[in-house]
Formats: C-alpha cells, sequence, structure tokens
C-alpha cells in the first residue's frame, strides 16, 4: 500500500479519480462510455486544466490506474482484517484488551481512508496540487497505523511481559529519536508535497552554500519552514543529520553489557537502518528523485519507524 501510494504521488496520478464512491468505485470503467464519463470528470479539475490540457484518453488511463489501485488496495486491506476479525471473535480466539486494540486498528485503518479522500479534495478546487499539510496528515496517519499495528503484532510474538533493563540512557535515546523521526517523517510529507526534493539537488551542500539564500526569504522567518521549498528541504536536511547523531548514540549505547541479546540487536538494527535510510535520501536528492528511489526512500521510513518500535518495546521501563 506503502510503495503503490509513492508511485500514485510521483507519477502525479492522485487526482484522476475525482469522487470518492466507497462501494461502485470498486470497479473501474468497463467500457468506452465509462472511460469517457470519467475523462469529463477529470476534465472539470484544475490539474488538468491548468497542467495536463494536452492529455487524450490514452494518457488519462495511465495515471487513473494507479489511483485505482491505491483505491482497491485500501478496500481489500479493510477486507483482510474484518473476514478473519469476525471469524476469530466469534470462535472466542479473541480475548483480553485484544478485541479494543483490533478495533483501533480497523478504525485507523477507515480513517485514514478517509483522510486520503480529504487530501485529494484540497487539488479538486481551485489548485493543481494537494494541500502539503493533508498530504503530511494522511501520511502520518499512515504510520501511525502501521506502528500501532506492529506494537500489538509485537506484543503477541513476545508477551507482555516487559523486557527490563536498568540502562535507562538507551531508553530516552530511543525515545528521543522516535519523536525527531515523526518531525522528520511531516518533513518529508512537506517536501513531497512542495516538490522540494527538485531544487538544491547537490549535497551536502544547497548548490554552493550550506544554507541556501532561500532558506529565509520568506516573512516572518518561520513561514520558511512550513511553506518555503528551500526552509523545509533544509529542515529535511538536517533533522537527518539529528537522527545520525542520534543512532550512533544507540549503537555506543548498545555495548553495554546490561542490555539482552535481543536488545542490542534492536539497537545495531536502527543504526544500520538508519545508515541505509539516509544514503537513499541523499542519493534520491542528488538524483532529482527518479520514481524507484523515490518509493524506496519513503519504505525506508517505514522500515526504520519498525526498527526503532522493535527497540523501544524490547527496552521499555
Amino acid at each position: 500500500m506503502v510503495i503503490i501510494g509513492g508511485i500514485t504521488r510521483l507519477t502525479q496520478s492522485g487526482l484522476s479519480i475525482v469522487e470518492w464512491n466507497v462501494v461502485t468505485g470498486t470497479l473501474p470503467p468497463l467500457n468506452e462510455r465509462q472511460w469517457m464519463e470519467e475523462f469529463q470528470k477529470y476534465q472539470q479539475t484544475p490539474e488538468y486544466q491548468k497542467l495536463n490540457y494536452h492529455f487524450n484518453l490514452s494518457d488519462f488511463k495511465s495515471i487513473y490506474w494507479w489511483e485505482y489501485i491505491h483505491r482497491l488496495l485500501g478496500r481489500l486491506i479493510g477486507l483482510v482484517f474484518i473476514i478473519p476479525f469476525i471469524y476469530f471473535w466469534r470462535k472466542g480466539r479473541l480475548t483480553g484488551k485484544l478485541v479494543p486494540r483490533l478495533i483501533l486498528i480497523f478504525a485507523l485503518g477507515a480513517f485514514q481512508g478517509f483522510l486520503g479522500w480529504y487530501m485529494v479534495k484540497s487539488g479538486l478546487v481551485d489548485r493543481p496540487y494537494v494541500s502539503h499539510y493533508r498530504l503530511a496528515i494522511h501520511l502520518i496517519a499512515a504510520f501511525a497505523t502501521f506502528g500501532f499495528t506492529f506494537w500489538v503484532a509485537l506484543d503477541e510474538i513476545y508477551g507482555y511481559q516487559k523486557e527490563k533493563t536498568a540502562y535507562r540512557p538507551i531508553q530516552v535515546a530511543a525515545i528521543v529519536f522516535l519523536v525527531v523521526l515523526i518531525v522528520q517523517i511531516v518533513y518529508g510529507a512537506f517536501v513531497a508535497g512542495l516538490k522540494a526534493g527538485y531544487a538544491y539537488n547537490t549535497w551536502p551542500k544547497m548548490g554552493d552554500l550550506w544554507i541556501a539564500e532561500g532558506v529565509t526569504a520568506m516573512k516572518p522567518l518561520y513561514v520558511n519552514f512550513l511553506e518555503g521549498i528551500a526552509g523545509v528541504q533544509f529542515a529535511h536536511r538536517y533533522f537527518a543529520y539529528v537522527l545520525a547523531l542520534l543512532a550512533v548514540l544507540i549503537g555506543v549505547f548498545s555495548a553495554n553489557p546490561r542490555l539482552s541479546r535481543r536488545q542490542k540487536n534492536g539497537a545495531r538494527w536502527l543504526v544500520a537502518a538508519t545508515g541505509v535510510q539516509a544514503t537513499l535520501g541523499v542519493l534520491t536528492l542528488i538524483y532529482a528523485v527518479p520514481l524507484t528511489l523515490g518509493v524506496v526512500h519513503q519504505a525506508g521510513a517505514f522500515l526504520l519507524l519498525g526498527v526503532n518500535l522493535f527497540l523501544l518495546h524490547r527496552i521499555r521501563a
């Protein structure tokens, strides 16, 4: 779902379906007349009128299918969840706090679908692109759904018994890492929504400067880091450096003999995942966001969150 979502965004396919029909939208157009009806609806959007006015029906189909597959996968995820849930619940296999947790996971998934449409709507009014704020909300909700699901899975795999450690520094570092990672994910969405990855495609400097002039061009200053291309990319770069330093610190802490083997492995996986993600980020930037690297970089963020949560699950006080 994450990979298809990334492809949908990078191929600029997300605004090709202009209605949200949960049931009737399950089937794609099945004949030429239905295709023309969908195309005519798309022709009323700002994206077609301002950017893709040269599109013919064949071009429209090429972007329609990615958005359709993305929405179809959302529906399939709901079915993959709700059918086994009902079965195991009726069999009495779901007990204790697992039932409300699973209901919350389902609610998060449904809410994520609503947020996807809320995001798309922002690009159907007067601008040919979605709000980067709504894109960030949609992405963070996806991470939250994934993260909570993974945490519940870890409880089921390893049990609810806490694996205690007396080594407080690594606990603090892992929590700080999570907080900074969430901020970095938000800025990743800002970079994607503002297409800031297509500017300053050099590293480690932004062009010839460490801090590009555009970083402080807008007034008041804070607006640069919310809506400015240079400011948003600058923040995304430097939060990555903070994460790298925290990962090194966690790697150093992992040598403490009071940690269990699983705790040490979690810390080392975090260091490795951070290194891989940072490398992908640099490559994605200097090659001006090619489709493959952009998608892998987004998927790498989910992997990094998963490893961070695994470490936190093993070292929680």
